[in-house]
């Protein structure tokens, strides 16, 4: 009941914490309960500042704190990457937070440089937005440290594509499918490539695998509608 109280009180406080429980310490002083924000405690119920704190002294509130079980310290910095992750992740698909998800994205791998899924989805967004340099470093931010990210590297294609590079997005559709040979939408993309390159034959193989691996998606009947052209241009030509 007392950390619910100052929790209402620290929020009256200090109104732009998103997390009080993450960006604000609770400490147990006696009998009273103190909030400790940067090097600073005071009383979350009256906003008096009750002591100034050096770093040794914020060092020993945060042992004391874990001591007594009774309050939670400042979440460590994995925690935070993924607090920051999750939020990210649900403002991500309204593009009227795609600026809001950036921030957060940035916020993850600021915390945690080697976050891969968290700088494949930053170039996802800033990919969306038209910002394709950035994009692009964000995905190969993300191979650099997980080498196996499937995705970033079907990205790296589509955003090939999207710059009017065949070759090189047919190049990253391999690569995604090296990683992932199952990825039905590294097959389609590739095989779209590889179509429009006139390079139907090879298209082939790779709209037949879509098929077999995601054969109830809106775009099966694309998949089997290039398969039947092919069909057609086989039967004429026999």
């Amino acid at each position: 009941m007392q950390i619910r109280r100052a929790l209402e009180a620290v929020r009256r406080r200090e109104p732009t914490l998103e997390q009080p429980l993450a960006e604000v310490r609770f400490v147990l002083d006696g009998s009273r309960l103190l909030a400790q924000s940067d090097r600073v405690r005071f009383d979350p119920r009256t906003g008096q500042t009750v002591l100034d704190l050096d770093a040794g002294g914020l060092e020993q509130a945060a042992a004391a704190t874990l001591a007594t079980g009774l309050v939670r310290p400042l979440a460590p910095p994995a925690e935070q990457a993924e607090t920051w992750f999750e939020r990210a992740s649900e403002w991500d698909g309204d593009p009227a937070r795609w600026e809001d998800a950036v921030d957060a994205y940035r916020r993850v791998v600021g915390i945690d440089p080697t976050y891969a899924a968290a700088w494949n989805n930053l170039g996802l967004l800033l990919h969306r937005m038209g910002k394709h340099d950035e994009a692009q470093a964000a995905y190969a931010a993300a191979l650099q440290h997980d080498a196996g990210c499937a995705e970033a590297a079907y990205n790296l294609g589509s955003l090939s594509e999207d710059r009017g590079d065949g070759a090189g997005a047919m190049e990253w559709y391999r690569r995604a499918l090296q990683m992932s040979p199952d990825y039905a939408d590294a097959h389609f993309n590739l095989a779209g490539a590889l179509a429009r390159a006139d390079r139907g034959a090879e298209a082939v193989v790779h709209w037949q695998r879509y098929l077999d691996l995601d054969s109830g998606s809106p775009w099966a009947r694309i998949a089997r509608a290039h398969l039947e052209v092919v069909d057609k241009t086989d039967g004429a030509g026999e």
